[in-house]
C-alpha cells in the first residue's frame, strides 16, 4: 500500500505574512499621521506653548491673591488704614474728622458752609423732582 504525504497547506503562512505587513503599516502610519505622530507634533508643541501661557498667566493671579490675603493677617494690618479705608468705602465720617467738600465736576474744594451747600443742593433737587 502506498503511502502518501501531505503537503502543507500553502495559505498559513501567505495569511500570516499578510498579517503581519498589514499590522506593520497600521503602525507606520500612525507613526507618521496618527493623533501623536509626526505630524501633528508642530500642533502639540503650539499647544504647549499656550498652556505654559495660560499657567503662568493663572500663577500670576494665584500670586497676587495670595499677596492680598496675607495683607489680611491681624498681625501685620495698620487699624488707622483699616478704619480709613472702611470710612471711605462706606461714606461715613468720624465726629473728629475734617472733612472737605469737592466739586465733582472740577474737582476743586467747594467754598462756602455746609449749610449753604446743603440747601442749594435741596432746592435743586426738589426743584427737579417731578410732581405726582
Amino acid at each position: 500500500m502506498p503511502t502518501r504525504l501531505k503537503r502543507p497547506p500553502f495559505w498559513r503562512p501567505l495569511a500570516l505574512t499578510v498579517a503581519l505587513l498589514g499590522f506593520q503599516g497600521y503602525l507606520g502610519f500612525s507613526a507618521i499621521g496618527g493623533q501623536f505622530g509626526i505630524e501633528n507634533r508642530v500642533q502639540i508643541l503650539a499647544d504647549i506653548d499656550v498652556l505654559k501661557a495660560q499657567s503662568s498667566a493663572l500663577q500670576a493671579e494665584i500670586d497676587a491673591f495670595s499677596h492680598r490675603a496675607t495683607l489680611m493677617d491681624s498681625r501685620r494690618l495698620d487699624p488707622d488704614i483699616v478704619t480709613e479705608r472702611a470710612r471711605a468705602l462706606l461714606n461715613m465720617a468720624h465726629a473728629d474728622d475734617v472733612l472737605i467738600m469737592v466739586d465733582p465736576v472740577s474737582g476743586k474744594p467747594l467754598s462756602g458752609s455746609f449749610k449753604e451747600l446743603a440747601e442749594d443742593q435741596l432746592s435743586s433737587i426738589i426743584g427737579s423732582a417731578p410732581t405726582l
